[in-house]
């Protein structure tokens, strides 16, 4: 599994997750134009509003999962 190492408020973590979730961050932090730590940033910061909050690695899986299902993708056609 692939670790990455990002600063989060200048906080240097160390995150590992399979390649295909880090293809679907980098994806999303570039549609939205921003950069990975950036997005990642951000995701951090929704996480730890929830009680208890997630780990992050979770928190980003969920991210991703959650933008395929509102992009549509791996919806049954009728």
């Amino acid at each position: 599994m692939p670790k990455r190492s990002i600063s989060i408020k200048r906080h240097r973590t160390s995150i590992a997750l399979e390649k295909e979730f880090w293809d679907a961050l980098d994806a999303a932090a570039e549609h939205r134009r921003v950069s990975l730590p950036s997005l990642i940033a951000e995701i951090d910061q929704s996480r730890l509003k929830a009680a208890p909050p997630p780990g992050l690695a979770s928190a980003l899986r969920v991210f991703v999962l959650k933008e395929t299902q509102l992009s549509g993708v791996g919806d049954k056609a009728d």
